[in-house]
């Protein structure tokens, strides 16, 4: 989500495609929680440490943009890089920071509609970081439901499509979680940059119109019987790191957006 697209040498190379384009209807919340037009990269007051470009938020959320029900998408950056999952479990620094970005979102009317995961690459590095993986997700995933107030929560989860000697291990439990209302998009096979860890920029496309895809099959027809005072929230979390990229975002769509 942080995204790495068309970053090289750390330099970004400022070409955004136009599933990226920028739109009045797609707002992001700001490190310091006020909302704004979302422009990439979406992540540049967020994952500070590190030199963010195309990720697949912006083509997400112009993606579900197509579908008339949903009126405002807004964004809400979480990315840091570099991380393994026992970093955003309940109590971290970083899960902390989700949970209170996540609530911040929910102001004005707003209500979650879906977790968007990618992570994993740093546990892949490791063979017994990558076998205690599944069991790890399936605890983040029942924690962050329970804390926000979501016990069915929707989550769409990415499958890598590039990490460490143990990448096998960490797919296998990526597209085994075994709960419900938990959906796998698989990246395999999406074209990387040229250090072969990072998604390109046209791959970060598809993924973004990917996971639009399949969280729209979740989305229920009616939304509500009173869509006009909804504000619809989105959670997202991915990998986008030099060696095992990863990176958080906050995607909220208001039905209705009042500030």
């Amino acid at each position: 989500m942080a995204g790495r697209g068309g970053v090289v040498n750390e330099t970004w190379d400022g070409v955004a495609p136009s599933e990226c384009r920028p739109n009045p209807s797609i707002l992001r919340l700001t490190a310091g929680l006020t909302w704004v037009e979302a422009r990439e990269p979406l992540h540049a007051d967020i994952d500070t440490n590190k030199t963010c470009g195309i990720g697949p938020g912006m083509a997400f959320a112009n993606a579900v943009l197509k579908d008339p029900v949903f009126g405002i998408v807004g964004l809400v950056p979480c990315a840091v890089g570099g991380t393994n999952i026992s970093e955003w479990s309940r109590g971290t620094y970083l899960y902390t920071q989700l949970v209170r970005r996540a609530k911040a979102s929910l102001q004005h009317g707003g209500k979650i509609r879906a977790l968007l995961w990618y992570q994993g690459e740093s546990d892949s590095e490791s063979r017994k970081y990558a076998e205690s993986y599944k069991g790890k997700l399936e605890k983040f995933i029942l924690d962050l439901r329970t804390d926000l107030r979501s016990p069915m929560l929707p989550v769409i989860q990415v499958a890598l499509a590039s990490g460490g000697p143990f990448i096998e291990i960490v797919r296998k439990a990526q597209l085994g979680v075994d709960l419900p209302n938990v959906t796998c998009v698989d990246a395999e096979g999406l074209p990387l940059e040229p250090d072969g860890l990072h998604l390109s920029t046209p791959a970060q496309v598809q993924l973004g119109e990917r996971l639009a895809s399949a969280f729209l099959q979740t989305v229920p027809t009616p939304i509500s019987n009173n869509t006009s005072k909804r504000f619809s929230s989105f959670i997202s979390n991915s990998v986008m790191d030099p060696l095992f990229r990863f990176t958080l975002m906050i995607l909220t769509i208001p039905l209705s957006y009042m500030m």
